[in-house]
């Protein structure tokens, strides 16, 4: 046996951390001293803590450690998948942390050269296009800032099963609409689509008529930056906005490996602003 200041000193935790742990009831003392309270644990629990401490470095919360623990069936079937997707968490984050530091890199760069770290936007490029129509197969409604990844992925899904089942042709890749510009309580109302070459039960004329489009290649976190150029852009020549501003994902992202081939498309209609004279 081992007292908890050797079971703390082998397995370099806290006695204060295994005292919280055998609280919350993640590891508890094989044997407590009913005269003293002194706490006691078994060599076997070495291995026991020393797994705790390999899912904490993968940042499970106590909790999920705690599940992963007592669970009995299927242990490392379902551990398998706890640790795919810490993974597919730990590499989003790493790929912030890259692009954060891309940014930092060429913020410094910018200022040892006299620029301003916003000088970036003058290399988003802006073009006037005549966008023709198109035949929209879509599903419109109001998303909560947080539930857009996972609306993003239900909906396409549902349209291209409705695409299949209905032998309909993809005409370009899959769009998004956004019929509102901010949010309301109840959302955004936005608008998943997908073109297509029939004009069918379900479809629906969109013409975007005369448009600013920028083509973004990288993160979807350059969106902002182009929304905000194309909308200087049309407020210093004279434009308004005459439609939905849309995004059309050129590449799906999850085909890709790094977010640096991500590609994306940013159309927002405009017409002439009418003249005060």
């Amino acid at each position: 046996m081992l007292s908890i200041g050797e079971f703390s000193n082998i397995c370099r935790v806290s006695t204060k951390t295994l005292r919280y742990y055998a609280e919350i009831g993640l590891i508890l003392p094989d044997k407590v001293n009913p005269e003293n309270g002194y706490r006691y644990y078994s060599i076997g629990q070495l291995e026991t803590m020393l797994y705790i401490n390999r899912l904490k470095t993968y940042n499970f919360s106590l909790e999920e450690i705690k599940t992963i623990l007592e669970s009995e069936e299927l242990q490392d079937e379902k551990l398998c998948l706890a640790l795919t997707r810490k993974k597919n968490e730990i590499e989003k984050k790493e790929q912030e942390i890259s692009r954060t530091l891309d940014q930092l890199s060429n913020d410094i760069s910018s200022l040892k050269q006299g620029k301003s770290i916003m000088s970036y936007l003058k290399g988003i490029d802006i073009q006037l296009v005549e966008v023709s129509r198109m035949y929209l197969l879509s599903m419109r409604k109001m998303i909560q800032e947080y539930g857009f990844s996972e609306e993003y992925s239900n909906c396409f899904g549902a349209l291209f099963r409705k695409i299949a089942d209905d032998n309909l042709t993809v005409a370009a890749p899959p769009m998004v609409l956004f019929h509102s510009a901010e949010f309301s309580p109840l959302g955004l109302d936005t608008e998943f689509a997908i073109p297509v070459k029939e004009y069918v039960t379900g479809t629906r004329d969109f013409s975007p008529g005369l448009c600013l489009k920028t083509v973004l290649v990288g993160s979807y976190s350059g969106l902002s930056s182009v929304y905000t150029k194309q909308r200087e852009w049309a407020e210093g020549e004279g434009y308004e906005s005459s439609n939905a501003l849309y995004e059309v994902y050129v590449t799906d992202p999850s085909q890709v490996t790094k977010e640096s081939e991500l590609i994306t498309e940013i159309y927002y209609p405009v017409k002439k602003k009418a003249s005060n004279s």
